[in-house]
Order: structure tokens, then C-alpha cells, then sequence
């Protein structure tokens, strides 16, 4: 019930009827009405519980000097106010008190919604292979060693290894890949990822609470109560602040036998200025952040990214647009590239994988028609293939076109044995162990786009093949500029990411990034995060639903919310509501002035105090002239922050 009606009276509603009765309180009797000063007693009533009520929460329940917070100096003057009889001053540190735990509580709400969705990804059923029969049962009942079947588009529901069929699956949620990954008997699947084409049996090795999925959801949980409340600046100063103010009270009532000097000390000893100073200048930053699609969801957020000097980065969604596109047409065999794309785009048209996708459009982005396509055929995992005007084509990855070559050639052998007219170079056989060789041109050219990082989609007849389609992410191309910036403050950046070594160190170079951690899952990321928190100050951006234990183990995580899931965003600190990566070197630097402010105003704060404890001292200020120099004071701290909402970033190109 105290509890209930405490929350009640602290909060904005109550607190703006308490001010306006002090308002009225010191009005009134200036203007001819001199029992209007009683009205403070109703802010005195209203803004002095909840923080009596506070004072004796702390002394109960914190630990050692925290029991001594800014709240128990604050209730001391009100008290010591209260007993010479002046109201005003009583309310008046009571009112400026409560508005600045308003205002900072205003700044430190947070949305926790992510980790419902993130349990929702979980199936609650899967198809178990029993008696050679399918039987669905509840996910709870699978065990290790269990077969279960998963068709196409379906969500897998806890971790195995392939025993029978081959497909690609889009495991982002796990790795943050863009691509989907072609998997074949005898690798591994992750509870959560998506079965994109073909059925599967799997063998399981992982279920229940030891799943991929179930401990990423632990992880964010763990990483979440983890995160420590932010401590006002002003109570870390209370435990020297209540003494100093205490001795330096008792010594002007001791030298001056004056108990009015005593009180006045007080009340313009109280830490107000001090405790408006963080919320006013995080609230002012949280809004110009706002105007440029920053969200920034606390002010530790804020606090922490200052004092940020390591960032490390996901590349896919982050880096890169997470978005595949043609970069390559290497036609090889005398064909050209326009006759290429044609023709591979024809045939995966008929295609759902994203690597087919991603080459149609390229064709209809550049205007060209395609074949008519006959008896079409895919293979999960490995490619497709054609009729294009009476001829057989063939489109995949390596292993694909060596089978399907080698097959002709295996027949054409058969069929021109003994006579001399039997080329092995031109059809690409290797006679020792009857496998096709790509051709040095072929081979050359598949070095150069791995090294790269990109995704290749091979084209060939039936003799040979004709030509290679290279495909990639984008790097975006403000990153370098926005790797240098960061740079210039001082700040390390370090990729992250679950994409292999070779795209990760391609993407890099060309971003700046000299340090790389590749080939991660989200536990990986996990402790990429605490080795560099060993090293320094670290800030997490990422976008997928993997990057969300690593947001939440970072000291500060930014999520890329137009991009990112609604796990990362959720998990974040801070989230960028625009593409446009270059907020980040803003970020930073908002966060770095905000910093600056509020130390600039709490030295100001404190300047004010010393002056108005000598003039309270001397009996030039009184409890209620000590209180409105005391306000002003308060009022100039809360300016000088409030100033910071129209700072300008001169790099950030925005009107």
C-alpha cells in the first residue's frame, strides 16, 4: 500500500500539481495573501514522501557508503527547512529533487519484448521417424539420437546432422549469412534455421534446452539481467557530499549561534543542480539523436558509448546492405556476356533459391529476354538445369557441373573408344581418375571470386563449361569514410561476423578494418565480445537475430533497425532507424559531448554551491533567498544542457 501510494505521488501528474502549489505559495503572500504561503505544504506532502520514502528504502536495503545517496541530503534540508518554518524553501528542494528523478527516469525505459519473439521461433512440434513411418510429436518429446524428417520451408526444430537428402538452408538467425547454405549428408543443422528446398532426415545431437536456438535465447536473458542500473552521478557523490554539508552546517550555527544559517546551508547545499544536470543534458541528446533516426533508449547508453573505444561490427545487414547482387558475367569458351546472363537467367527464373533470384533480376534490370525454357530440373543444394533451344545446360556450384560433365564424358568415352580422334584436353577428362578438370581459365577465375568472398553460379553445356556468374553483397559505400571517422576519435574497429574467413577479410579491406574474427556463432560472438571488454570499452552494431546476445554483452550495443530484426533492435542500447551507417561516427560523437556537458554543468553546479554556502554563512541568504539562488542555479544547469539539443555534427550531411 506505502509502495503504491508512493508511486502515485512520484509520479509527473502529482509532481506538476505539487509545483504549482508552490508556485502559488510563494506568489500569494507577495501579493497581499499571506497564508498562501501554507500552499507549499501541499508539495511538501506530495514531492516529500516519495522521496523520504526513498531515503529509507536506501538506508534499509543498499549496501555500505550507497546507504548515503543525494535523496538523504535532499530530505535533511527539507527537514531541517521545515522546522524554522519555511515551507517554500522545504518544497522547493523537494520539487527540483523529484523532477530530476523524473526526467531521468523518462530517459531509461526500455522495451523487452524481443526475447517473446525470439521464443516464438521455436517449433513446438517435429515429424519423428518411427518404424519407418512419420510420426509428429511435441518438441519436449525429442531425444539425441532421434531421426526426424524436415521438408522444404519448414523450421528445424532442434540440432542434428544430415543422414539422408541434400538442400540449402538459411541459417541467418544463427550465423547472420546472407546466402542460404547448401548442406548434404553429413553436416551439421541448427534448431531455428529454415529448410529452404529440399527433405531431409536428420540425426539428432542437440534438443530441448541443449539446442542452438534455446541457448541463444539464454544468452539474451543472461545478458539482460546482467545489465546494471545506471547510478546517478549525484548519489556517487553523496557519500562526501552529506558529511561535508553536515560539518559545514554545524560549524556556522557553532560560530554564529544562528540555527537560520545553519538550515540555509543546507538547502543550498543540496546536490539539484547536480541531479539535473545528467537527466536535462541526456534528455537533450536522446532528442537531437531522435532528429536524425537515432534512437538512443537510456542515458547509460549514452554515458557508455563516450566512453566506447573499441567497436566491433557484424558485416551482413551492417557493413554490407545484406542484399545479393550480379557483380560478375566472366563468360569463358568465346560466348559473350550479355549471351551468358541470357541464359542462365532463363533457366533460374524457374528458380526459388536467392542466388537464381538475385541473377534474373540482374537480366530484367538490364532489359534482356529470355529463353523459353523446357524440362527444367533442380537439384537441392547443387544447381539446376535446361533445354534452351534443343541444347542441355547446366548452372550450379563446383561439385554440380564436375558430376554432370563427367557423366557425358564417361559416355562419350564409352562410346569413341579405341578411336584416335579422342581428345581428353578438349573435353576436359582426366583419364587417371575420370573427373572432369575445369580448365585452368575456370579454376583461375573461382580462386579470384572466393578470394573475394563472393558466391559463384557456374554455366556449362554438355561438353564444357561456358562461363562463370559471380555474385556478392554489397559493401556500402560510405563505410570506409565512416571507418576513418571513427578512427579520428580514437575509436578501434574490429568485424565480427559468421561469414567464412575469405569474404570477411575481403569485406574488411575494403572497409579499413585491419582486425577480423570470421566463422562466428552467436556464442562465438558472445566471447569475441568479453575478450575484447578485456581490452577496452566495447561497442556491438549488428542487425540480425544472432547479433542480439552479442548487443546485450557489449557495454553498448546499436542495432540497424531498419535492416535488423526485431530481436536486435530489442536487445540493442541503441538503434539507427536509417541505413545510413555514417550516424555512427555521430553517435559517438553526441555521446562525447553529451559527456562533456554534463561534467561542464556539474562543475558550474558546484561553483554556484560554494558561492551561495559562503553567502549563506556570512547571513547574506536566507532559507528562502538560499532556496531561489539555489533554483536558478538549478535553471542555469538545466539551459547550458538543454543547449545541447541544437549542437551540430558538421559532418553528418542532414538538413
Amino acid at each position: 500500500m506505502i509502495k503504491k501510494i508512493n508511486d502515485i505521488l512520484a509520479g509527473w501528474p502529482m509532481t506538476i500539481i505539487g509545483g504549482l502549489f508552490l508556485a502559488a505559495s510563494f506568489i500569494l503572500p507577495r501579493t497581499g495573501y499571506p497564508k498562501g504561503e501554507y500552499l507549499a505544504w501541499v508539495c511538501v506532502v506530495i514531492c516529500g514522501i516519495p522521496l523520504l520514502y526513498l531515503s529509507i528504502w536506501r538506508i534499509i536495503y543498499n549496501k555500505g557508503i550507497s546507504k548515503i545517496s543525494s535523496a538523504l541530503l535532499i530530505t535533511m534540508a527539507m527537514i531541517a527547512a521545515l522546522l524554522i518554518g519555511d515551507l517554500f524553501a522545504a518544497g522547493e528542494v523537494a520539487f527540483i529533487m523529484e523532477i530530476g528523478a523524473l526526467l531521468e527516469d523518462m530517459t531509461t525505459d526500455r522495451a523487452k519484448k524481443g526475447i517473446t519473439n525470439l521464443i516464438s521461433m521455436a517449433p513446438e512440434t517435429g515429424r519423428l521417424i518411427r518404424d519407418g513411418k512419420e510420426v509428429t510429436v511435441s518438441v519436449s518429446d525429442i531425444l539425441p539420437g532421434d531421426i526426424l524428417r524436415i521438408l522444404p520451408g519448414e523450421t528445424i526444430p532442434v540440432d542434428g546432422s544430415i543422414i539422408k537428402g541434400e538442400t540449402s538452408v538459411d541459417q541467418s538467425v544463427m550465423t547472420g549469412e546472407s546466402l542460404p547454405v547448401d548442406k548434404m549428408p553429413g553436416d551439421e543443422v541448427y534448431s531455428g534455421t529454415i529448410n529452404r528446398f529440399g527433405s531431409i532426415d536428420i540425426n539428432v545431437t542437440r534438443a530441448g534446452s541443449d539446442s542452438s536456438l534455446q541457448k541463444l535465447i539464454r544468452m539474451v536473458e543472461d545478458a539482460e539481467k546482467n545489465q546494471a542500473p545506471t547510478q546517478r552521478i549525484a548519489d556517487k557523490w553523496a557519500s562526501w557530499l552529506v558529511p561535508v554539508a553536515l560539518l559545514i552546517a554545524i560549524a556556522a550555527y557553532l560560530v554564529t549561534g544562528n540555527i537560520i544559517r545553519a538550515v540555509t546551508v543546507m538547502v543550498v547545499f543540496c546536490p539539484c543542480a547536480l541531479v539535473l544536470a545528467t537527466p536535462t543534458a541526456i534528455v537533450a541528446a536522446i532528442g537531437q539523436a531522435a532528429k536524425h533516426g537515432v534512437i538512443i533508449k537510456s542515458g547509460e547508453a549514452l554515458e557508455k558509448m563516450g566512453k566506447a573505444d573499441i567497436m566491433a561490427f557484424d558485416k551482413t545487414g551492417t557493413l554490407t546492405y545484406g542484399k545479393l547482387e550480379v557483380s560478375d558475367i566472366l563468360p569463358i569458351s568465346g560466348i559473350g556476356a550479355d549471351e551468358l546472363l541470357r541464359l542462365t537467367a532463363s533457366a533460374e527464373s524457374r528458380s526459388e533459391h536467392p542466388l537464381g533470384k538475385a541473377i534474373a533480376q540482374e537480366a530484367d534490370t538490364r532489359q534482356i529476354s529470355l529463353y523459353d525454357v523446357t524440362d527444367f530440373k533442380m537439384e537441392a543444394g547443387k544447381g539446376v538445369s535446361a533445354e534452351i533451344d534443343g541444347q542441355r545446360y547446366f548452372f550450379g556450384n563446383e561439385k554440380y557441373i564436375r558430376e554432370q560433365l563427367a557423366g557425358y564424358d564417361k559416355f562419350i568415352e564409352e562410346q569413341l573408344a579405341g578411336y584416335e580422334i579422342f581428345n581428353s584436353e578438349k573435353t576436359g577428362i582426366d583419364n587417371s581418375n575420370d573427373k572432369l578438370m575445369l580448365g585452368n581459365e575456370a579454376k583461375d577465375l573461382l580462386n579470384q571470386i572466393r578470394a573475394q568472398g563472393k558466391a559463384s553460379v557456374i554455366a556449362a553445356d554438355v561438353e564444357k563449361v561456358i562461363g562463370i556468374i559471380a555474385l556478392s553483397d554489397v559493401l556500402r559505400p560510405e563505410a570506409f569514410d565512416m571507418i576513418r571517422d571513427l578512427q579520428d576519435m580514437d575509436t578501434k574497429a574490429v568485424l565480427l561476423t559468421g561469414d567464412n574467413e575469405e569474404a570477411a577479410g575481403y569485406f574488411a579491406s575494403r572497409a579499413g578494418i585491419t582486425e577480423i574474427r570470421a566463422d562466428l556463432l552467436p556464442e562465438e560472438k558472445v566471447a569475441g565480445i568479453m575478450d575484447l571488454k578485456s581490452k577496452g570499452n566495447v561497442c556491438m552494431i549488428g542487425d540480425g537475430v544472432n547479433d542480439a546476445p552479442a548487443l546485450k554483452t557489449a557495454d553498448v550495443g546499436v542495432a540497424m533497425g531498419v535492416m535488423g530484426s526485431d530481436i536486435a533492435v530489442d536487445a540493442a542500447d541503441v538503434a539507427l532507424m536509417t541505413d545510413d551507417i555514417t550516424r555512427l561516427p555521430y553517435l559517438k560523437w553526441l555521446s562525447n559531448t553529451t559527456v562533456k556537458t554534463i561534467k561542464g554543468a556539474i562543475t558550474l553546479s558546484m561553483c554556484i554551491n560554494f558561492v551561495a554556502i559562503i553567502l549563506s554563512v556570512t547571513g547574506v541568504l536566507n532559507p528562502t533567498t538560499g532556496a531561489l539562488v539555489h533554483n536558478a542555479g538549478s535553471c542555469f544547469v538545466v539551459l547550458l544542457a538543454a543547449l545541447l539539443y541544437d549542437r551540430k555534427y558538421p559532418r553528418l550531411a542532414v538538413s
